[in-house]
């Protein structure tokens, strides 16, 4: 069976992508955990906050990051 090449292109190009946008979600995930740490301290006038919201961000950008890394190998 000769598969058709097109959708062999397209399928690498829909891998890539999952790679880019790990790329841009785990920068995107730690800032926005710091922005809403950094808005609730600013709310509650603390100073500590933001290192909350920071860790749970970097932990929502690693869990989508073994999410796709999981996928990919599976398939």
């Amino acid at each position: 069976m000769n598969s058709d090449p097109n959708k062999s292109a397209k399928n690498k190009w829909v891998e890539i992508e999952s790679y880019i946008q790990l790329g841009v979600l785990l920068p995107a995930a730690t800032f926005i955990g710091w922005l809403v740490g950094h808005l609730l301290d600013l709310h509650f006038q603390t100073h500590w906050i933001y290192l909350v919201g920071l860790a749970f961000g970097i932990a929502a950008g690693f869990v989508q990051l073994f999410r796709t890394v999981l996928k990919a190998g599976n398939d």
